[in-house]
């Protein structure tokens, strides 16, 4: 028992002597900073304490590979250097680009006669991007009765945008199944969000000129270039004509070849090639050419 009393009195001691740290109340103003690219955002963070204590802020940045610091020691550090000042204890972002779009975490601990006192307060900050030219896909021709998808894609925009098609410089209605939208008897599903535009079953009504709009609500929308769409029946006769003609022109060198085979123009070709790639000469026995050429092709005739 003698020998538990030292670590008791330790404890005791211990406990006593340990400095005052308790928990500090730091506000905020706003804990969702939304800002547009290339203007100002204000981080603000504010507590309540007497002028005689003793201040230690630090400012930090939470991402997903780790926690790193934007404020601390009096100066700001990394892409905030040189754009960024404080205002208290609270940070102005000048300039702000998409990459300052993210968590901050304000640290604040007092040092008084009472003890450590610590505080902290979240803030997260997004970078409003206006969209870019939209990258559209139109097909310059269809027939009819097929299926025929247009798309409209832009991806720099923070909201993420959405999409509006126009035909002949008139907006598209969207398909909600609304009285106003079957009675324009809408052949099309346009959807906003994914910025595609289906014909299910195209006519040739829809020939036309066609364009697409991004806009998320953040700077001037941004549109591409216009395109046009020739919608044409299917020409069965032409098709019909084309068979036919190909059937013909197979028939006539069908002809062509029975014929020649008929006459023994092929035979003689092939006896030609027997005098050209006639290596051994001995075969002639001492004749001339034209005696060796009429024997052998004499011959080839025999054997055919």
């Amino acid at each position: 028992m003698a020998s538990r009393n030292p670590l008791l009195l330790l404890l005791f001691v211990g406990f006593f002597s340990c400095p005052d740290v308790s928990g500090l109340s730091i506000e905020t103003d706003n804990k969702n900073v939304k800002a547009e690219e290339f203007k100002e955002a204000i981080l603000s963070c504010k507590h309540k304490f007497s002028k005689g204590m003793s201040l230690r802020i630090e400012w930090k940045k939470i991402q997903s590979q780790g926690v790193s610091f934007v404020y601390y020691n009096s100066e700001f550090t990394g892409d905030l250097r040189g754009r960024a000042e404080m205002l208290n204890t609270g940070i102005r972002i000048r300039n702000v680009t998409r990459r300052d779009s993210g968590t901050y975490r304000c640290e604040i601990s007092a040092k008084s006669e009472e003890g450590q006192r610590l505080g902290e307060a979240t803030i997260t900050l997004t970078v409003l991007v206006a969209p870019t030219t939209p990258v559209c896909e139109v097909p310059s021709s269809a027939m009819t009765g097929t299926v025929v998808q247009m798309s409209c894609k832009e991806t720099e925009g923070s909201p993420p945008s959405e999409y509006q098609w126009y035909k002949n410089g008139v907006a598209l209605l969207e398909k909600t199944g609304a009285g106003s939208a079957r009675a324009a008897n809408i052949t099309y599903t346009m959807n906003k969000k994914s910025g595609t535009l289906l014909f299910n079953t195209v006519t040739k009504n829809d020939t036309g000129e066609y364009f697409c709009e991004a806009s998320n609500g953040i700077g001037l929308s941004q549109k591409c270039s216009v395109k046009r769409m020739q919608v044409d029946d299917l020409n069965l006769s032409g098709i019909i004509v084309a068979v036919v003609l190909v059937a013909l022109v197979m028939v006539l060198c069908g002809l062509g070849v029975f014929y020649a085979q008929k006459k023994g123009y092929f035979a003689r070709f092939q006896a030609y090639q027997v005098l050209f790639y006639l290596e051994d000469f001995s075969l002639c026995e001492g004749h001339q050419i034209t005696t060796c050429y009429t024997k052998v092709s004499m011959s080839w005739f025999q054997l055919g």
